[in-house]
């Protein structure tokens, strides 16, 4: 089970290069349920997402880089690639910080997953966490493979 909230990002981090930070481009080959194809580095991905919004059910399955690149050829939508950076927080929290490019150049959205559902109820976002929008299914990145620049 995946829990998370999302947000919009209103300022940056200072010394965001310090983090860790992965290159990631991910493709959709279906958005309801959602199936998605991942490249994170050199590691390779098939993702199952049931519905859901705070908490959904989450499968991950390797893939080899050949499954990769004949599946990316078969995604619905646009290929979503963004640098992803892992931010410390308090009570051993992550911040996991995207910033797009390429179709969606300009977005960050920062996203934070917990234990338990009363504990991201709990949360307290640091003062460079923008809106909330974990109820909006616009900042999926289903939806958002689905959208361009100025969708």
């Amino acid at each position: 089970m995946e829990i998370e909230r999302k947000f919009l990002v209103k300022s940056l981090p200072e010394d965001i290069r310090r983090y860790p930070c992965q290159q990631l481009e991910q493709g959709y080959l279906c958005t309801d349920p959602v199936v998605r194809i991942r490249r994170q580095d050199d590691d390779y991905i098939l993702t199952y997402k049931s519905k859901g919004f705070l908490a959904r059910e989450e499968y991950n399955l390797p893939l080899t880089k050949e499954s990769y690149a004949h599946l990316r050829e078969k995604i619905d939508g646009h290929l979503i690639a963004k640098t992803r950076y892992r931010i410390p927080l308090d009570e051993n929290l992550t911040a996991e910080l995207d910033i797009f490019w390429s179709v969606h150049e300009g977005l960050r959205l920062v996203e934070v997953e917990f234990a338990s559902k009363e504990a991201a109820r709990a949360f307290t976002p640091p003062a460079w966490f923008g809106e909330e929008v974990t109820y909006s299914s616009r900042y999926h990145n289903s939806t958002l493979s689905q959208m361009g620049k100025n969708g």
